[in-house]
């Protein structure tokens, strides 16, 4: 995730040992032992929206407001801690960057799988890793966690249930609030759908090479999207592909076999017209190439990413004393925009493996 350049907490160190711990994998009675492991996380904070929430709904408001005036004076610098304002100022800074971190999620197709208050930073960076995955084939109804049976965390419903705990936060923070300030703040999480929409479009017209504006622009990303999600086309791999495809095989409609991704994409009756839209945008593109646009391209559109099935080859290697696979993963993905000879001669490029479709992960995975 730090190397797709999304804010994140970082792993320091990962701690095997040959001590055994009993696991419920799936929640089904189907207990076994598996070997047992520590994963050393830091980040700038731990705070989270439910650090604030837990205290509010325990009425312990002094308490409350000196947490909240040390994470302003630690890690809001821009805020002036003098200012009567600054629980407001403080709000829309998250608010405003929750709404960009979850639409960084969404350009790589990351599902972050328990989206709760308590997993939710208020520094707005990636925290609580647990069941998490990275879209295969596009679906707005991706759910990576298997536990998750109401689908409340699919991976279309995130910016939803990002201003569900933003109003969780706003609660929180009331009783620290006057009347003039709570209608402001009000009128601040209103404003959230607009700022996520716009961060969204933003990143997916960098995503397709776009420049400039164009009132279009969030029809035509609608549209592909629509595409990949009714051919149940690979997300990474068609915005890569489109990424390194030139606009003439582009325009000749002649997809070689190499763009297996954009093969899939192709079979949908209305690609012809998306790719017509297309072409007349990326002419609207000033002082722009071909080359030009594909150099951009693969700067924002990753070749590789941690899909599931790449994690459970290194698991299974590693159950072995074998972590040559962990430690290629983790060379990878320190480079995911670059196309490496290691990664292409392991496939991680290519369609992911059949029997990946029937991995599970859940919250004891």
């Amino acid at each position: 995730m730090y190397y797709l350049g999304i804010p994140t907490s970082r792993a320091a160190s990962l701690v095997v040992s040959d001590d055994d711990v009993w696991r419920d994998q799936f929640y089904n009675g189907n207990i076994q032992k598996e070997r047992g492991a520590i994963v050393l996380r830091l980040a700038k904070s731990w705070f989270r929206i439910g650090s604030l929430e837990i205290l509010a709904h325990s009425g312990e408001l002094d308490l409350q407001r000196r947490l909240l005036d040390f994470i302003i004076q630690e890690h809001f610098p821009s805020i002036a801690m003098n200012d009567s304002n600054r629980y407001l100022e403080f709000f829309s800074t998250v608010v405003s960057e929750t709404a960009n971190l979850i639409a960084l999620w969404m350009s790589v197709g990351f599902a972050h799988g328990v989206c709760n208050t308590d997993n939710f930073s208020l520094l707005s960076i990636t925290i609580d890793y647990g069941p998490f995955g990275f879209m295969d084939s596009y679906d707005p109804n991706f759910v990576p966690n298997t536990s998750d049976d109401e689908r409340r965390y699919k991976i279309g419903n995130q910016a939803n249930v990002g201003l569900f705990n933003l109003s969780k936060l706003l609660q929180a923070l009331k009783p620290l609030l006057d009347p003039r300030q709570k209608q402001l703040a009000s009128q601040i999480l209103e404003g959230y759908g607009e700022r996520y929409y716009i961060r969204f479009t933003e990143l997916f017209k960098a995503k397709l090479g776009l420049l400039g504006e164009n009132e279009d622009d969030n029809y035509l990303i609608a549209f592909l999207l629509k595409l990949m999600e009714d051919t149940k086309a690979d997300f990474t791999m068609t915005f890569r592909q489109l990424s390194e495809i030139t606009e003439d095989q582009l325009k000749q409609l002649h997809i070689p076999e190499e763009f297996w991704a954009l093969q899939d994409l192709s079979k949908h009756k209305l690609f012809s017209e998306w790719v017509t839209m297309y072409l007349l945008r990326l002419n609207r593109n000033k002082g722009d190439s071909d080359g030009k646009r594909r150099t951009r391209m693969t700067t924002v559109n990753p070749r590789y990413i941690l899909r599931n099935w790449m994690a459970e080859s290194a698991v299974q290697k590693a159950n072995l004393n074998d972590f040559s696979e962990v430690r290629l993963l983790q060379q990878i993905l320190q480079h995911p925009f670059q196309r490496q000879q290691a990664a292409e001669k392991a496939g991680y490029s290519l369609r992911p493996p059949a029997w990946a479709k029937d991995l599970k992960v859940s919250c004891s995975s």
